[in-house]
This record gives structure tokens, sequence and C-alpha cells, in this order.
């Protein structure tokens, strides 16, 4: 569904906090990327991104790695806890894909959750998305608001 001209797919699970989301993939594996909100204000293009290992254990709302934005590097939140199973290795060569295709080609890494219903609880997805997101989105000083 489009939020305020923004994509957050049905499928998926927000992190509106950190701007991240995450797919169930079956067997408990999460698939975790920035949202096309948090794409939108990062400003840059993603020049590097470096996700924790695979067999690294992550928390939910816990560093998940490091993306490069211009000339700023920030952490990335892990929507889920649990283990990195895999990682999306096109981005060390085309990081841009996050910009380009959040929630396709752009994925950053596979959890195996270890807390899933608790996680998921504390994302959001739903009825109440709309809401949660159009509050969030409201905080950042955007011009180009497209308007319902």
């Amino acid at each position: 569904m489009l939020i305020l001209g923004y994509d957050y797919p049905d499928d998926c699970h927000f992190d509106l906090e950190h701007d991240m989301w995450c797919r169930d993939l079956g067997e408990g594996r999460m698939q975790v990327g920035v949202s096309a909100f948090g794409v939108k204000i990062s400003g840059n293009y993603f020049y590097m991104c470096r996700p924790k290992p695979v067999g690294t254990e992550i928390e939910q709302g816990k560093t998940m790695g490091v993306v490069e934005l211009s000339k700023t590097v920030v952490t990335i939140k892990s929507p889920v806890s649990g283990t990195v199973v895999e990682i999306n290795e096109a981005l060390e060569d085309k990081p841009e894909r996050i910009h380009e295709d959040p929630y396709g080609a752009g994925w950053i890494a596979v959890i195996q959750a270890s807390n899933l219903q608790d996680d998921l609880a504390r994302l959001a997805h739903g009825p109440h998305l709309v809401e949660q997101a159009e509050r969030r989105m409201q905080l950042e000083p955007i011009d180009d608001w497209i308007k319902p």
C-alpha cells in the first residue's frame, strides 16, 4: 500500500522507529531491509552496505550493520532478533540497489528469528500501519510530500 506516497508492502512488518522492514520467508526466516521512507530520508545514495556476517546473533533494535551515505556512516537496526543466516552479497558491488529496489533486490540480510512472535508484536503491520506510519513520517522535514 502507499502511505503519503511511500510504498509499504502488505507482506512486510515495519520498525518505524528505525525505518526498517522484515518479510517472513517461512520457517522463521525473516528477510530484512531499509524501508522506502528510510531510503528517502537518507538523502543520498547508499555507497556501502556492510551487514554483520553470517552466524552473528542480533537483537531486535540493535545494530545489524552499517551503511555509508555520501560522507556519513550510520548503523542500521534489526527489526527482529535472531541469527544472520544470509547476507545480500550483491550489495557489496551495487549498494545502490537499496535505493533502487528496497523491497526486492535491495534486501540486506536474512535472519533466523529467535523470538518472532514477540518481535512481530512490536512492529507495525495491518490496520494500524497507516496511522503509525503517517505519524512517523510527519516527524521528518520533507518538502515533496505526496498528499493523499
